[in-house]
């Protein structure tokens, strides 16, 4: 039986689209020439040397394996075994199945798409001066205060204030413990550790900035329901620098760009 090795696994897809696309050339027709220089003939069929050397990239980049003999060899079996099996396929008319060619142009358009958008991204690199303002955008939402946080949820307002008058006879520990919704949460207490406002939702985060150190808020509602705060302790939190998150920043306005091209991009085809 062909096995693959666990190489194969990146590109297959790829090999076999390649193979299946050029279906319509017989085996019998195709020979290596001097000028492109093949790493094996299957039944005549070249398997291109470039064809390798993506796969070793790939595997090399992605997949974390150092280049090897051993690697090169099991890259060029399993090019070997999908040439196989791809004219095998062909041989059987599986190329001309409906459902076969659909997948094979989907892997196509999928190929050219995510070419046409790594082009994209390597001639629209977001600028430092960009990042840097992002950044600063960054520091002043989250500030530089952490805030240790408490809480019980409930469903209901009267529950709410229900708990409130309980609270004023039973440490909010115990409370939450046995009112609290929240599974994440009530069997610590209700504690949800050290946060910065920003990181819950908004009305959360409002009245949790307007807390105190030890002081318990009014009932507050969320798409999750009614919450009971309370500020445990705040501390200084150290910002991290640019460079430390320059990654992300630039991620996500990569991300923000490509969306914006591939929404203009579609706003000027004529879809019928």
């Amino acid at each position: 039986m062909l096995k693959f090795s666990k190489y194969v696994l990146l590109s297959a897809l790829l090999t076999i689209t390649a193979s299946a696309l050029a279906a319509d050339v017989k085996a019998t027709d195709v020979k290596a020439s001097d000028d492109n220089k093949s790493v094996a003939l299957v039944n005549g069929v070249a398997i291109p040397q470039a064809r390798l050397d993506m796969r070793i990239k790939v595997a090399t980049a992605q997949g974390g394996q150092p280049d090897s003999p051993e690697l090169r060899k099991a890259l060029r079996d399993d090019l070997i075994n999908l040439e196989v099996i791809s004219q095998a396929a062909v041989k059987a008319g599986m190329d001309k199945n409906p459902e076969n060619t659909q997948q094979l142009e989907l892997a196509k358009q999928s190929v050219l798409a995510n070419a046409f958008m790594q082009d994209y991204v390597k001639t629209h690199p977001i600028s430092d001066n960009v990042l840097k303002q992002d950044y600063e955008a960054m520091k002043a939402r989250v500030g530089n205060k952490e805030y240790k946080v408490s809480h019980i949820l409930v469903s209901s307002e009267d529950e709410a204030k229900a708990v409130i008058k309980l609270l004023k006879k039973e440490k909010f520990a115990k409370v939450a413990k046995a009112k609290s919704k929240d599974p994440g949460s009530k069997d610590n207490g209700g504690e949800l550790g050290w946060n910065v406002p920003t990181n819950f939702v908004q009305q959360f985060g409002e009245a949790l900035a307007k807390l105190d150190k030890g002081q318990t808020s009014e009932p507050v509602q969320t798409q999750f329901g009614w919450h009971i705060i309370k500020l445990e302790d705040t501390r200084d939190m150290k910002v991290p620098t640019f460079d430390e998150v320059k990654p992300k920043l630039e991620n996500r306005r990569l991300q923000e760009s490509v969306q914006k091209e591939i929404a203009d991009l579609r706003e000027k085809a004529k879809v019928e």
